[in-house]
């Protein structure tokens, strides 16, 4: 007689809650990255902003790397843990690269001062570069391995619900890192020189960072150990992390519908991140913020995204449709642009605080409708395939945003007198404005391509076609 296998604990809310710690401890590292070291680098260092956004993009073009710690931490066990090991290795190394990564940009920004694109800047850019895309490796051994641990412990009753939990904390962690980043780098300000702008960040990623890994230990230690499922759960080829980049393409394209769905969320994850390289720095140069303002502008975003992703399932999708929320929160953040580069005029700092506010309302919403929607264009026994696609899909678009952003604006400079681009400061808001601009076009864009999108076609014709593209992988 077979021996069966205990049957793990279900998780209490507050496990769930610990759990969300992770992902709040990653909204935490994301505002030192994009909401701190992007701001002084372009500002108060003047580096081209296009240098700045292409190394910090690195980090997100490395993420197919994803699939393979995915399926490592399946096959490989890590101090007998086939989650943990990983996820305390990848954080420990994230932390670490993240503290190296700022006492890079201080050498670079002399080389570039005193000799252009000579070799030395060529070095520490590249060297910069292969830091955050470093960075990005950790992050990948440590998020993927994290996300397969949620589906390990929990069943079809508990997981909407863990995921929920789950995503606030990222948005909690955003919230909080803005509040507190702000808090610490208070007496940082204007008339900061740049030796005690430099000491002050290289504090601020020395501290922040070992509160991070504690934080992320103890959300995680001890919960595999004692909720985890992965022993009982059957082998699927058809999970997240084991999908092959080529694979992921093909289910792109099986479908007509499927193609269209994706473009919009390709178009949408572009346009919302469009700006995350020179958000900091245009609230720095345009409205005077100090390093610590511009920086709990995060918070201002986070803020706004709690609330939208709160009601959008409760309250918009009920009323509204899937189709039609996406398609408001889009629109919405389109309007926002517009009153981001409005606030520039004045310049009016109470406006671009609320308008980044509704911003973030409205990019709840559009992720939260598109979440939703992408859920109907999810076959149950390729679930997997669908949602490691989209993330794929999503990941390489956030790069290539947070690169587009800093070229679009480096290519308005170009349309500046002499004089506006020596003064600096409010003199650049025209090639700021170009890159909102372009946001709030290409939110219209998306949501063109949303009313291509028929999830009632996409039902009818898809199942064949996906069934094939996944008969071939097994031939």
């Amino acid at each position: 007689m077979v021996e069966s296998q205990p049957v793990p604990p279900s998780l209490s809310l507050g496990t769930m809650l610990r759990l969300g710690l992770f992902q709040a401890s990653l909204g935490v590292m994301s505002i030192l990255t994009l909401g701190v070291l992007n701001r002084v680098m372009i500002d108060e260092l003047r580096l081209p902003a296009l240098l700045v956004a292409g190394a910090i993009a690195m980090h997100q073009f490395v993420a197919p790397v994803r699939v393979w710690f995915g399926q490592l931490s399946d096959t490989r066990p890590l101090w007998g843990l086939h989650r943990s090991g990983y996820i305390w290795l990848g954080s420990a190394t994230f932390c670490l690269v993240a503290s190296l990564a700022v006492r890079l940009v201080w050498p670079l920004a002399t080389s570039f001062e005193q000799s252009g694109w000579g070799g030395s800047t060529w070095f520490y850019a590249i060297a910069l570069g292969l830091t955050f895309a470093l960075y990005g490796v950790a992050i990948s051994a440590s998020s993927t391995p994290f996300a397969a641990l949620l589906v390990d412990v929990t069943d079809e009753r508990t997981r909407s619900k863990l995921v929920s939990i789950v995503w606030s904390m990222l948005m909690v962690g955003i919230v909080i890192g803005g509040i507190t980043t702000g808090i610490l780098l208070k007496s940082v300000g204007a008339e900061s020189s740049l030796a005690e702008i430099q000491g002050s960040l290289q504090q601020l990623f020395t501290v922040v960072p070992l509160l991070v890994f504690g934080t992320i230990l103890l959300a995680t230690v001890g919960v595999e150990r004692r909720y985890s499922g992965f022993v009982e759960r059957s082998q699927s080829r058809d999970r997240e992390d084991s999908i092959t980049l080529g694979r992921a393409l093909r289910v792109l394209t099986a479908s007509r519908q499927t193609g269209f769905f994706f473009a919009f969320l390709a178009v949408l994850t572009f346009s919302l991140f469009l700006q995350e390289a020179i958000l900091e720095p245009y609230a720095g140069q345009v409205f005077g913020f100090s390093v610590g303002q511009s920086s709990q502008l995060n918070a201002y975003w986070g803020f706004g995204t709690l609330i939208g992703t709160a009601v959008t399932g409760f309250l918009v999708v009920p009323k509204l449709g899937k189709e039609r929320t996406a398609q408001v929160g889009c629109g919405l953040s389109a309007l926002c642009f517009c009153l981001i580069i409005a606030a520039g005029w004045g310049p009016w700092p109470t406006l671009l605080r609320s308008a980044i506010v509704l911003f973030g309302l409205g990019a709840g919403i559009a992720t939260s409708g598109s979440i939703i929607l992408m859920l109907d264009f999810t076959l149950a026994e390729t679930a997997g395939t669908f949602i490691g696609a989209w993330g794929l899909a999503q990941a390489l678009s956030r790069a290539i945003a947070t690169v587009s952003g800093g070229a679009i604006f480096d290519l308005g400079k170009l349309g500046l007198s002499a004089e506006a681009l020596a003064a600096g400061g409010a003199a650049l808001f025209p090639a700021y404005a170009l890159v909102f601009a372009v946001q709030a076009l290409g939110m219209l864009v998306a949501i063109a391509c949303l009313s291509r999108v028929n999830v009632q076609e996409f039902r009818q014709h898809s199942r064949v076609r996906l069934s094939d593209v996944l008969a071939a992988e097994l031939d």
